[in-house]
């Protein structure tokens, strides 16, 4: 099942009794009927066929009963611009490192706030696990470990 807005908002309030799920800070702006855009922490140029590292604005924290897709949001995906991963599992907390790739015929300029990507929450049922991998917690764009 993915979250529609009101559920998104829903689970963002502390008396939840799912599990809180936290996006910090939350703007009413970014909230869309299925998704949640997330911006980018700060100003980024992409050149033409290069793959740059973008963390998000937010710190991201999904209860052990959601994860997460990420989507290119479409205005950048018309101008060429792929992101190169996109899930997030239950249990993740921090902030989200996009792997951008430039594909299009003009270099990218990013700014900070710019909404980049969507993540679209999905329910997890039955699950008893967490992440607890090495990007745990993760601040500012984080390379490959």
């Amino acid at each position: 099942m993915i979250l529609s807005a009101p559920e998104i908002i829903r689970r963002l309030d502390h008396d939840c009794v799912m599990g809180i799920l936290v996006i910090t800070p939350y703007s009413s702006e970014c909230q869309q009927p299925a998704s949640y855009d997330l911006r980018a922490a700060g100003d980024v140029h992409i050149l033409k066929g290069t793959c740059t590292l973008v963390p998000t604005l937010e710190w991201v924290e999904l209860p052990k009963d959601l994860a997460g897709t990420l989507r290119c949001r479409s205005s950048f995906g018309r101008r060429g611009v792929l992101l190169g991963a996109g899930f997030v599992d239950p249990g993740f907390r921090g902030q989200l490192t996009l792997c951008l790739t430039n594909m299009g015929s003009d270099d990218i300029f990013i700014r900070k706030n710019d909404r980049v990507v969507q993540i679209i929450f999905h329910e997890v049922r039955e699950s008893n696990q967490c992440y607890t991998g090495r990007y745990q917690d993760s601040r500012g764009a984080v390379e490959a470990k």
